[in-house]
């Protein structure tokens, strides 16, 4: 019997497999309030190739602005049936399709409103760490006073902004680029 060596993969090829089981394409399912939208893209690495097996965690606020979590403790109306959370993965093109309800705006550390945004960690295999960014939405006006969007140099913003698809009202357009010239921005914590 001849011996073949195994492939070498820093997270190993089970990855996206494994965890088929915790996918969440539908955020709003048990939403009863609230604007919903669709949101469809594709993750490209830096040579432009899609990635088949990325996962996408989301956490979002309900369109009051409020997160169904413990530690959130605003007062503002939390919607019981929307839990703001969910994953979802790439298919064999890169693409990924997911349905929410439009976030309303949150505060931020120092109480001022940030942009109606879904924070998103991306994990894929090769990728030891994963990564966070955020989806904002493009022609909010509550972009120009998000703290967190001004950090970011203006001729990279773009990479955050889900575009609105023309003719096809709640559905965005949001892709994921992993290194090179239009790499999305991701943030250190």
């Amino acid at each position: 019997m001849r011996l073949k060596p195994t492939s070498s993969q820093t997270v190993g090829p089970f990855f996206h497999h494994g965890l088929m089981w915790l996918k969440t394409p539908d955020l709003a399912a048990g939403a009863s309030e609230g604007e919903k939208i669709e949101i469809t893209g594709t993750i490209v690495d830096g040579d432009g190739a899609v990635v088949p097996d990325a996962i996408l965690e989301l956490w979002q606020a309900n369109s009051h602005g409020r997160y169904n979590h413990p530690a959130d403790r605003q007062n503002r109306k939390l919607d019981p049936g929307f839990t703001g959370f969910g994953r979802i993965c790439t298919d064999k093109t890169g693409r990924f399709r997911f349905t929410t309800i439009r976030p309303g705006a949150v505060p931020g550390v120092d109480g001022k409103p940030q942009a109606p945004h879904i924070n998103v960690i991306l994990f894929m295999r090769g990728q030891l760490t994963h990564l966070y960014t955020r989806l904002y939405f493009a022609g909010d006006p509550a972009l120009a006073q998000d703290e967190v969007l001004a950090k970011v140099e203006p001729s990279r913003r773009s990479t955050l902004l889900a575009q609105p698809v023309a003719g096809q009202p709640g559905h965005y357009q949001w892709n994921i680029v992993m290194q090179g010239e239009k790499e999305t921005v991701f943030f250190a914590f």
